[in-house]
């Protein structure tokens, strides 16, 4: 059974900074494409950063300029920084993975991001 943990959520204020730690008991996990998703409450959740194998990187654009997700295959991680932060942005943070066309239908707890005006 592969196992997401998030970490690292937290309250700041606008413009604050957090950073998103995940590790994801996964094998083959230099292969994998990562990703963060958050849910904000009454919203579905979105993919809002990933990086595939060879460290190409996505976005959503809200969040462009001010997020960036790395990895560290050693450790199986995958990390979230979230710069110059905005109340929208405030949701449950989720790491997932996917090894080809699908993500997994497997989700960790998630981690509480709040950030105030």
């Amino acid at each position: 059974q592969v196992q997401l943990v998030e970490s690292g959520g937290g309250s700041v204020e606008t413009g604050g900074s957090l950073r998103l730690s995940c590790i994801i008991s996964r094998s083959h996990f230099s292969l994998l494409t990562l990703g963060w998703y958050r849910q904000a409450p009454g919203k579905q959740r979105e993919l809002v950063a990933s990086m595939n194998s060879g460290r190409r990187t996505n976005y959503v654009d809200s969040v462009k300029g001010r997020f960036t997700i790395s990895r560290d295959d050693a450790k199986n991680a995958v990390y979230l920084q979230m710069n110059n932060l905005k109340p929208e942005d405030t949701a449950v943070y989720y790491c997932n993975y996917k090894y080809g066309s699908a993500w997994s239908t497997t989700w960790g707890q998630g981690t509480q991001v709040t950030v105030s005006s």
